[in-house]
């Protein structure tokens, strides 16, 4: 690939010392452009694809690097968003740079992108050559509430998911916990029996929903879909940690 015609990634904002975002400590890209608008999106100026700033891999990754010695054993990059995986030339790009020098690669992705079809999913088996973990966020398993949830299905992603399992690709499942919205007993429990089809399941994690990002709505003239729910009390988050299946720390 010619210099002139490397993939430029749109880059939101960056995030030097991540320790939610994966293994150990973590550089965190996030990266801009997402076409899902979930309700309790705490990173709306993230969904516009030209927004951001403009980024060579190389570019990148050298800014990265220069944080390598707090990466310890464990630690590494994390690729977020907005919707890392609409820019999946980029990406590609910028994991095979990190692999070059034995970085940990994450990626942090809603799944939304993701078709079995050409030329994403010769794409995607690329970009696993160069990924150790995938974080996907599986926001509702139910389909008409997950499209009511974020105006799109999930059949593709829970593919994607299947995908991942399928190919050996270790993953952690993670659920924001909305209450009212994603926390019903019923919905958990399909979540759960997902999960378990799952051969590469290595973590299960519950994201408590928070208001943060209210003032982001605001601030764009958005009206916040959620104005009126509250954030789950530690007994809502332990029941559904309890119905995953994941042990609770107090």
């Amino acid at each position: 690939m010619s210099q002139e015609s490397k993939p430029v990634g749109r880059i939101h904002s960056h995030e030097t010392f991540g320790l939610v975002d994966g293994p150990g400590v973590r550089y965190v890209v996030f990266m801009q452009g997402c076409r899902m608008r979930c309700q309790y999106c705490h990173n709306p100026d993230t969904w516009k694809l030209s927004g951001g700033e403009e980024w060579t891999a190389e570019a990148l990754f050298q800014k990265c690097w220069r944080y390598h010695t707090y990466w310890r054993n464990n630690g590494g990059i994390t690729v977020s968003g907005g919707e890392p995986l609409l820019q999946i030339d980029f990406l590609i790009e910028f994991f095979k740079l990190a692999k070059q020098k034995g970085v940990n690669t994450t990626l942090d992705t809603a799944g939304n992108p993701f078709t079995l079809e050409e030329p994403f999913i010769g794409k995607f088996e690329e970009l696993m050559q160069y990924t150790d973990l995938v974080m996907l966020d599986l926001k509702q398993t139910d389909a008409a509430a997950h499209k009511k949830l974020t105006g799109w299905d999930n059949g593709n992603i829970l593919e994607m998911a299947r995908w991942l399992s399928d190919h050996g690709k270790d993953m952690w499942i993670r659920r924001v916990l909305v209450p009212g919205v994603t926390d019903g007993e019923e919905e958990l429990k399909q979540l759960k029996q997902f999960i378990d089809s799952l051969k590469t399941v290595k973590r299960v994690e519950i994201l408590p929903y928070h208001t943060l990002g209210q003032f982001k709505w605001e601030n764009l003239n958005i009206p916040y879909p959620l104005e009126d729910v509250p954030t789950p009390t530690p007994e809502q988050v332990a029941e559904a940690e309890a119905i995953l299946g994941i042990e609770h720390h107090d």
